[in-house]
């Protein structure tokens, strides 16, 4: 597609359509204080091209990039090696499109990719059914509360502690324009979830309880006995999975009864990306698919009895009642679902289990490497590849000092819960297969030198 720029009559015409004199006129409701009246500080205004190639790029080196110091940062997003050719295959024209092609006529490779991405998806989580993507796992989670509420006919909705405060956010966003009743908790510095806490809570008013697996802060659950008190009171069990590699090694949720299983996919195939594009991943029962948002390609035959893809479900309000759409789904989604499956293709089942190993044996390395420094413990009594540390010091200043020393160390509790008493000790650490032997080892001599 060209790209036509506006002209000064463009403008102009535009402007009286809307009943303004001038550009500035549009932005009269900012507050003055919030506008920029002048140049960028540290941006020339005008510049050549190569200039300002010159110039961000200086800009850029003065960040830690992930890939030059030992990091063991996590949290919801973490760093795995992507072969290079996923991005080769996700790059092929008739993939990287400016908008997701729908028409069967002429997308049967997406079609196709997108039903292969729902089959691993549901495969993984241990579901019947899984749609083609959501934007991201927070979102997703969201969507699945609204889905629950849909089933039961019910408003109220447990939280366990142990969920990502920033899915908790995302929750307590959408609620307050739905009505719904979040139920929510923080997280103990201990081994032992809130699994007793929830199911206290469990009533006949419950559309469902939200719990992640492996938790903030890396704890792993059986989620059978949740599962079945919550289907005594009529509630859905709703599980959260931040990162989808930890089931190359453990249970699905699904395979422990969970009824909606959502969680983010960027481990798998994308980049950290500065905090996004990322990929929801939501899976369910095949009796909820009715209920499920988002879009779901299948499989089937034309006229001529040769296999075939088909947008099977699509919930858009193109498609049905606006008040009853539930969609979420962009481009950017689809491109990084494309490179989820490309990878996981790649990797097989085989593959996958390797992976999870490698990210374990590490984990339990750097636990057992760090918990050498005098003054630190392990909170976990299980964990896959990412897991809680306690320090003898609030942790926010001494991930500061670990990165003035070349070491990204964990993601500090007080930076997810700031001002919560309790929690300002604690250190999220995340191992996956990038870390070496001589990474644990720079970072238990870093922790060491910074807690002296």
């Amino acid at each position: 597609m060209r790209y036509l720029p506006l002209s000064d009559t463009d403008r102009r015409e535009m402007l009286a359509a809307v009943g303004a004199k001038s550009i500035d006129d549009l932005f009269v409701d900012v507050p003055e204080a919030a506008r920029l009246s002048g140049t960028i500080e540290g941006l020339p205004d005008h510049a050549s091209e190569m200039a300002v190639e010159r110039h961000m790029r200086a800009l850029a080196q003065k960040n830690m990039v992930a890939g030059d110091v030992p990091f063991f940062l996590g949290a919801g997003a973490y760093r795995h090696h992507i072969p290079a050719s996923v991005d080769h295959i996700i790059q092929r024209g008739e993939f990287l499109t400016s908008y997701t092609p729908y028409q069967p006529e002429i997308a049967q490779g997406t079609l196709q990719a997108l039903f292969e991405f729902q089959t691993q998806v549901a495969r993984l989580y241990g579901c019947e059914v899984a749609n083609a993507s959501m934007y991201d796992g927070s979102t997703a989670c969201w969507e699945a509360i609204a889905m629950a509420r849909r089933i039961t006919r019910r408003t109220k909705t447990i939280l366990s502690g142990g969920l990502h405060p920033h899915y908790v956010s995302t929750a307590r966003t959408m609620a307050r324009f739905t009505g719904d009743v979040l139920e929510a908790a923080l997280p103990d510095l201990s081994a032992d979830t809130d699994f007793d806490r929830i199911v206290g809570a469990i009533d006949g008013e419950t559309s469902a309880v939200v719990v992640q697996y492996p938790d903030i802060l890396g704890r792993i659950d059986d989620l059978s006995e949740l599962a079945a008190r919550c289907h005594e009171q009529g509630a859905l069990l709703i599980a959260v999975v931040t990162e989808p590699v930890a089931l190359g090694a453990i249970r699905s949720p699904g395979e422990m009864g969970a009824d909606i299983v959502v969680g983010e996919g960027q481990s798998i195939g994308v980049g950290l990306n500065f905090g996004g594009p990322y990929v929801g991943l939501f899976a369910t029962r095949e009796k909820y698919v009715r209920q499920m948002p988002g879009r779901l390609a299948g499989e089937t035959v034309d006229a001529q009895g040769k296999r075939g893809f088909v947008l099977t479900l699509s919930t858009r309000e193109q498609h049905i009642r606006r008040e009853k759409a539930t969609s979420n789904i962009c481009t950017n989604a689809g491109l990084c679902a494309l490179a989820f499956s490309v990878h996981m293709t790649l990797l097989g089942e085989k593959g996958l289990r390797q992976l999870a190993a490698v990210n374990h044996a590490r984990a339990v390395a750097a636990a057992e490497a760090l918990t050498q420094v005098p003054g630190v413990s392990l909170v976990n009594r299980t964990f896959f590849n990412e897991f809680t540390l306690t320090l003898p010091k609030e942790a926010r200043p001494v991930v500061r000092a670990l990165a003035e020393a070349g070491v990204l160390g964990g993601v500090s509790l007080g930076r997810l819960y700031p001002g919560v008493a309790g929690l300002e000790n604690g250190l999220v650490v995340a191992v996956t297969e990038t870390v070496t032997d001589e990474d644990i080892g720079a970072f238990a001599k870093a922790l060491a030198g910074v807690l002296a």
